[in-house]
C-alpha cells in the first residue's frame, strides 16, 4: 500500500486554511464559504474514515493479491500501456462505484456522508464514509486483468488527490476542452447539488467522459443548492455517519413483506412500495 493520501494531509489542512482565509477576507454574495462547526465535522469524518479504513485496507490487499496471482496475464509496471490501462480502468471503476452508491440505498447510506454538508469547500472533500467495505468489489477486475495491486492503490490515491481540488466554489470554469474531458469544480458542484435537475449527475472521478457516454452528465446552469433533499441538521459525526443506516433499519422493521424489505435495502434512495 502507498498511503499517498495520508502524506498529503498536511497539504490538505494548509490549503483548507488558505481557502478559509480567502473567503474571510474576499467574500462574495453567491458563495457560502466556511462555517466552523461544519468544517470540524468534515475534518472529524475524514480522520475517522482513515482510522476505520485500516482493517478494510488489509482485506483489500489480500483480495487484490489473490486475484492478481491467478490472473491469466500479469502486466509489467515498466510498460507505459499498463499505466494507460490502469488510468482508464480505475476511472471507469470509480464511475460505477460512485453511481451505484447513489442508486442503491444500502450503498447510499455510507456515501450520503459526503453529501451531508450544506457548504461546499475544500474541507467537504474530507467528509468521508466510515463504512468503506462496499468499495472493494469495483476494483477487483483490475487485479484480475493482471495489474499489480500496488499500482491499483497508487492510482486510487492519485484519483482521490485530484478530487480534493474539485471541492471549491472559487474556481468557476476552466477552458472548454478541459471542461469537456475532465471532471472540474463546475461539474462537481453539480454533483453535490440538491436541485432536482442536479440529482444523481456527474459521477466521474478524474474524467467526465464516462458521464457523457452513459447519459449522466449535467452542466452547471442554475445556482447550486448544496446538501441533501432533506438535510439532517446535525454536526455530530456519529449521527452523520449512521443516520441513513438507522432510517433503513426503521423502514425494514416496519415493512410487512420481504420484497418491501429488499426494496428498502436495495432500491433507490427514497424508494417506497407501490400503493
Amino acid at each position: 500500500m502507498i498511503p499517498a493520501v495520508l502524506y498529503a494531509v498536511p497539504a490538505f489542512l494548509l490549503l483548507i486554511t488558505l481557502e478559509a482565509l480567502w473567503y474571510r477576507y474576499r467574500p462574495t454574495d453567491d458563495e457560502r464559504g466556511y462555517e466552523v462547526r461544519d468544517t470540524v465535522t468534515s475534518l472529524s469524518m475524514g480522520a475517522g474514515s482513515q482510522v476505520i479504513g485500516v482493517p478494510w485496507k488489509l482485506l483489500t490487499v489480500l483480495a487484490y493479491a489473490g486475484l492478481y496471482t491467478v490472473a491469466p496475464v500479469q502486466l509489467s509496471p515498466t510498460s507505459g500501456w499498463t499505466w494507460v490501462l490502469l488510468f482508464l480502468a480505475d476511472d471507469l471503476a470509480y464511475y460505477w462505484f460512485h453511481r451505484s452508491h447513489h442508486e442503491v440505498r444500502l450503498f447510499w447510506a455510507g456515501h450520503v456522508v459526503h453529501h451531508s454538508s450544506v457548504f461546499f469547500n475544500l474541507s467537504t472533500a474530507l467528509r468521508q464514509s466510515w463504512t468503506p467495505v462496499t468499495s472493494i468489489p469495483f476494483w477487483l477486475p483490475l487485479a484480475l486483468l493482471g495489474i499489480p495491486p500496488w499500482m491499483i492503490f497508487l492510482q486510487q490515491s492519485v484519483s482521490l488527490l485530484y478530487q480534493f481540488f474539485l471541492h471549491t466554489e472559487r474556481i468557476r470554469t476552466l477552458p472548454r476542452p478541459v471542461e469537456w474531458l475532465f471532471n472540474t469544480p463546475s461539474h462537481h458542484r453539480v454533483h453535490h447539488g440538491a436541485n432536482p435537475e442536479y440529482l444523481d449527475r456527474n459521477y466521474g472521478g478524474i474524467l467526465i467522459v464516462w458521464d457523457r457516454l452513459f447519459g449522466t452528465f449535467e452542466p452547471e446552469r442554475a445556482p447550486v443548492r448544496y446538501g441533501l433533499t432533506k438535510n439532517i441538521g446535525t454536526y455530530n459525526p456519529l449521527r452523520v455517519a449512521t443516520h441513513e443506516y438507522v432510517s433503513i433499519w426503521v423502514d425494514v422493521r416496519a415493512a410487512s413483506r420481504w420484497r418491501h424489505r429488499l426494496g428498502y435495502l436495495l432500491g433507490r434512495p427514497g424508494w417506497q412500495p407501490a400503493r
